[in-house]
């Protein structure tokens, strides 16, 4: 499944900083642009997966559904 996220990525000295809007936690640096924009996609990946292991870990019996949000 595709998802969209939205990168916000910064010139800090010499590197770059990255971080993602809608995901707490998701932040990473490089030398280039293209390096946290690959490092994002690593980190988004890794931090939804965590989550994903951490709920089916900590419960079996627990309530999953598909919340829609205009904004």
């Amino acid at each position: 499944m595709k998802r969209h996220f939205t990168a916000v990525i910064i010139k800090s000295g010499d590197w770059f900083a990255g971080t993602v809007k809608e995901l707490s936690g998701v932040h990473t640096q490089g030398k280039t642009i293209d390096e946290v924009r690959e490092n994002l996609k690593e980190a988004i990946t890794m931090v939804i997966e965590s989550n994903i292991r951490h709920f089916t870990e900590a419960s079996k019996e627990y309530i999953e559904e598909d919340i829609v949000v205009n904004l």
